[in-house]
């Protein structure tokens, strides 16, 4: 396949719609778009390249810190992009830049690098995961900026972003989280619900207040209990709730994911990445935000053994979501693409394979791994280019 969308392309293969099974047919792109989607032979007597493969829509991961030896938290513009590059090489052609607890100075000034990428069409905007979180479940986020919610600050870091801050995630126990996410929810923001040793008693009035989602299930959060839901079996259960799950099987046991995903089904489950920069840059030396950490084996953690994000790509959730939990194709495609691009209110454009939407789409191969990926129907290469990574 040629680089550039420059002439209309035909694409041939086991197309995984939001409709149904998938099917044998082809794609058309023209222009950036998918023109028209057939079943069976081409038209014209046409071969479509790529006859045999799995043709899903690009994946869309709403948690990501970074990538390729690139911190999406940086203010180096070239770190922004190998991280997005290094994203994209697995499939993922729209990405949400999740950046850790700082002051709230800091943050500013790190939205503020984030605008560019963002408009550019690099970034699907900004999540802030932090700094309104629990220092009893704070991960790894810097325990001396967390802080709770008041509503200057919430005004302060959205107004920082233009209209690019898309979810914000925070504690419902703290003192005005409520009154958070009323604001959040009044201004269009997402506002999800993590890092939280809540009971179940303090995380409905922050749903009942317009939290939507889930930050990665069970992860940063107390326990599920048989006496005390809290947190995971508060959200889990309520059916206006999104969980996202950190599909790495490291960060939940197969089974557990198996649950969820069961439970909540197609329409509530989002599969995240949870990436940092060490995604595709190899084991070492790293940090996150302020707090360093090691990467061995692939597994990020802090000196003390905790978990630290993750080394996962989407392309890896997607196989994880089929092979090891039992889902189905186009029950992980909805977890990888679909549902996530709902939530940002982008289904109108992506997410899904749809005649008029925009042609990101992924081509695997029968082992589910990407051979090509096109964002805006033009080829992006499948490996960032060595030259490119910012690694140590």
């Amino acid at each position: 396949m040629s680089n550039e969308a420059t002439e209309p392309s035909l694409i041939g293969g086991r197309i995984v719609t939001d409709e149904g099974a998938p099917r044998d047919g082809w794609i058309r792109v023209e222009e950036g778009r998918i023109a028209e989607i057939g079943e069976g032979p081409a038209p014209g007597g046409l071969r479509p390249e790529l006859s045999g493969h799995w043709i899903v829509p690009g994946f869309v991961d709403i948690h990501c810190h970074g990538g390729g030896g690139g911190s999406l938290t940086s203010r180096d513009r070239r770190q922004i992009s190998t991280a997005v590059a290094a994203h994209r090489a697995h499939g993922t052609t729209t990405m949400l830049a999740s950046l850790v607890t700082a002051s709230v100075p800091q943050l500013r000034e790190q939205i503020g690098s984030l605008l560019g990428p963002a408009r550019e069409g690099l970034l699907a905007g900004i999540h802030l995961e932090g700094p309104f979180l629990s220092a009893v479940r704070c991960g790894a986020h810097d325990t001396d900026m967390l802080r709770a919610p008041d509503p200057e600050s919430v005004a302060e870091l959205l107004e920082a972003g233009e209209g690019e801050v898309r979810m914000v995630t925070l504690a419902p126990e703290l003192d005005g989280a409520v009154e958070a996410v009323k604001q959040l929810a009044e201004a269009g923001v997402i506002a999800a619900v993590g890092h939280t040793d809540a009971v179940a008693e303090q995380v409905r009035p922050a749903i009942d207040a317009g939290a939507t989602v889930a930050t990665h299930l069970f992860n940063g959060m107390r326990p599920l209990h048989h006496r005390e839901p809290g947190p995971v079996g508060t959200l889990l259960n309520d059916e206006r709730i999104t969980v996202e799950m950190i599909c790495d099987m490291v960060h939940l046991h197969p089974t557990v994911a198996r649950l969820v995903a069961r439970h909540a089904g197609p329409s509530r489950t989002v599969a995240v990445t949870d990436a940092i920069s060490a995604t595709e840059a190899g084991d070492g030396h790293y940090e996150l935000g302020s707090l360093p950490l090691t990467v061995t084996n692939g597994e990020p953690r802090l000196a003390d053994g905790s978990l630290a994000g993750s080394t996962l790509t989407m392309d890896t959730a997607l196989r994880n979501l089929v092979e090891r939990c039992g889902l189905s194709l186009p029950e992980a495609v909805a977890a990888c693409s679909t549902k996530p691009a709902e939530l940002l209110g982008l289904s109108d454009r992506l997410g899904s394979i749809r005649t008029g939407l925009a042609a990101d789409l992924v081509v695997l191969d029968e082992r589910l791994r990407p051979e090509h990926v096109l964002k805006d129907g033009s080829v992006v290469p499948t490996a960032p280019d060595d030259t490119a990574r910012l690694v140590g």
